[in-house]
């Protein structure tokens, strides 16, 4: 067996996992992570897309959790301005529900509590005369916007293992943690490659559990460690349904039952409804949405679009199961979001860090959190150092992503502005990579429908890990919204000889 010697090793390739791992290789520690999948391939792609503060939490009184969450959304804002972007929320009022005082002081504490910089503030609407009440029906007559961020998620997750691999992390996909166990003043993990089934063993000197779904079933079925911190399994499901609105602002819609539902634009051409939650059990790698939550998402919009929303619409639906801590809440949507960090081990003894809840929002103040608890650990660990560090291709201002597309068909005559702009909005400054030396149409070699040529999908194979057709489609992007099963199938062939020439290279 091949032996690797790492001061980290970390399960789970989602946010969380990612998120250490670049953290940690920041602060000088040699960093190994697998994931058994695709990174994002769970969880962490099956978002609502928002980087938010979570203006529902209030009524939780989790003020901790939102303040951390709304100075997060410039933090994240100024470090990838391409996969994460200003959003105004339109939330409709109508009598019955949240009292409009209340909304109001809601929205005036959320404006306030995490030091708001760059997004512009709340403000009252006037829905008979404002463009937002257009696709409502006449019964809405006022309500308010304020803002928030979008956010390619499993984007967000692949950029974060890409810069920690430039800072000497090893980052091994469809690799599955076996077993891990302590020896020697270490842990010794095995791991194996799912696709050629070879077996390696690791040492390291800790041991980070970010398994999302799985956390339970790593720690008690590959660790033998009894979970101290109990977890609840939520889903959230989601619809996507050809564009409802014109506009390019979102919707927050409070319903009867206290829950609140998004509509949101989304890639462009379709409308992104969401979300759902729902205690889950069964295997979390492979939730769906069920014929009920459609019909609860429909209905949920339905109360507030003049042209309502069909199950028949739906053009594609996705599910994700959260793991999150559980505080007792008798309902899963009162489930605290908040993440928990659990260390066990004590001096002399390597740990082992498990990671419970979270959000995509906080995920960098999570890995802090996680380095804080590490720390004591490892002598003459580096300083947190994050927060004013660009993620890769973010190093240009938020507000200069048409002149970063300027600047793409400047170097590339042959990348027209709608292609341009979907690159740079994907990889930011690196987008210049992949186009560059483009000088004819024969350059970008085989096309896959909806703009995704060779030359993309060679550079996400070399620089993201993508070894399958879905992993370009559904998490690199979304395209698979745009492009044909034909496509799919030859994009799918590419792949699968892409992958051989890399094995014969390494053999």
């Amino acid at each position: 067996m091949h032996r690797g010697a790492f001061d980290l090793a970390i399960i789970g390739g989602g946010i969380n996992g990612c998120g250490i791992a670049r953290d940690a290789a920041g602060r000088g520690l040699s960093v190994y992570l697998c994931e058994q999948d695709d990174l994002a391939s769970a969880t962490s792609s099956a978002s609502t897309k928002l980087i938010h503060g979570g203006l529902r939490y209030l009524e939780y009184y989790e003020f901790r959790l939102v303040r951390e969450a709304l100075a997060e959304r410039e933090v994240l804002l100024r470090a990838a301005p391409h996969v994460v972007r200003p959003l105004r929320f339109v939330l409709p009022h109508h009598a019955g529900l949240r009292p409009f005082w209340l909304i109001r002081l809601g929205l005036l504490l959320y404006d306030h509590l995490g030091g708001r910089r760059l997004l512009p503030p709340a403000r009252s609407l006037d829905l008979r005369c404002d463009p937002a009440g257009e696709p409502l029906k006449p019964a809405y007559r006022k309500g308010f916007e304020y803002s928030d961020c979008r956010v390619e998620d499993a984007r967000l997750v692949v950029l974060n293992a890409r810069a920690a691999a430039e800072l000497g992390a090893v980052i091994e996909t469809r690799t599955e943690m076996l077993r891990a166990a302590r020896a020697d003043g270490l842990w010794s993990v095995i791991v194996r490659d799912r696709a050629t089934a070879q077996e390696r063993r690791i040492t390291a000197k800790a041991l980070v559990n970010a398994a999302g779904p799985w956390v339970a079933e790593v720690a008690s079925h590959r660790l033998d460690k009894p979970l101290g911190a109990p977890v609840r399994l939520v889903k959230g499901s989601h619809i996507v349904v050809p564009r409802r609105f014109a506009h390019d602002r979102a919707y927050i819609f409070q319903n009867a039952d206290g829950r609140i539902v998004f509509a949101i634009p989304y890639e462009r051409d379709f409308t992104l409804i969401g979300t759902t939650d729902l205690d889950f059990s069964g295997d979390p790698g492979h939730p769906a949405i069920s014929p009920e939550e459609t019909d609860y998402l429909c209905r949920a919009v339905n109360d507030y679009f003049a042209d309502p929303v069909r199950p028949e619409d739906v053009v594609w639906s996705f599910a994700g199961v959260r793991p999150l801590y559980d505080d007792g809440a008798s309902a899963a949507q009162a489930a605290t979001r908040d993440y928990v960090l659990e260390i066990e081990g004590g001096p002399g003894t390597p740990p082992l860090l498990g990671v419970y809840g979270g959000k995509i929002t906080t995920y960098r103040r999570l890995a802090e959190a996680a380095l804080a608890k590490l720390a004591p650990f490892f002598e003459g660990l580096g300083p947190s150092w994050t927060r004013d560090a660009p993620l890769p291709g973010g190093d240009f201002d938020p507000a200069a992503l048409e002149a970063e597309a300027q600047a793409v068909t400047t170097l590339c005559p042959a990348c027209g502005p709608e292609m341009a702009r979907r690159l740079v909005r994907a990889y930011g400054t690196r987008a210049q990579r992949i186009v560059a030396g483009v000088a004819s149409e024969a350059d970008w070699g085989e096309r896959f429908g909806a703009d995704l040529t060779e030359r993309e999908v060679r550079y996400l194979i070399a620089e993201e890990w993508a070894r399958r057709g879905e992993d370009v489609l559904w998490r690199r992007s979304k395209l698979g919204l745009h492009v044909g099963s034909e496509d799919r199938a030859r994009l799918d062939a590419f792949m699968l000889g892409a992958a051989g020439e890399a094995a014969e290279r390494t053999g």
